[in-house]
């Protein structure tokens, strides 16, 4: 039997109504922002790999929500908390070379303490529901 209720709230969910999605897109323009006021050498170094990291965690739930099946869904997802991971040492770094103030930091470290549980979150409604 075919849960018509759910094909209909699925029909009219945008991705950018995910939490996950909308705090990443969010806090990957902040990144931007940030590391394209910085020196050449630290905007090649690090500044193009800490943009990677942040890009991706958006970019791979955006994917993850566009594929039909869910196991495709939640491999995206999977690989979005793998980025968020990797984002955080980017800040580790920026900080203690002194690329980042401290305000900005603290405000990208909060940030991306949200995503791992957002992003469980996703996977597991997409487990229940899809």
């Amino acid at each position: 039997m075919v849960n018509w209720l759910k094909l209909d709230i699925m029909n009219y969910l945008k991705v950018t109504d995910m939490e996950a999605y909308s705090i990443s897109f969010e806090l990957s323009n902040q990144i931007w922002d940030i590391v394209i006021q910085w020196p050449h050498l630290a905007q090649k170094t690090i500044g193009a790999q800490f943009i990677d990291a942040a890009d991706s965690i958006s970019a791979n739930i955006a994917e993850g929500f566009g594929r039909y099946h869910k196991k495709d869904k939640i491999k995206f997802y999977h690989y979005s908390r793998g980025s968020t991971s990797e984002s955080i040492d980017w800040p580790e770094k920026s900080i203690r070379r002194k690329l980042l103030n401290e305000d900005q930091y603290k405000h990208i470290k909060v940030e991306l303490e949200k995503l791992p549980k957002a992003i469980n979150s996703l996977i597991k409604y997409t487990n229940l529901h899809l």
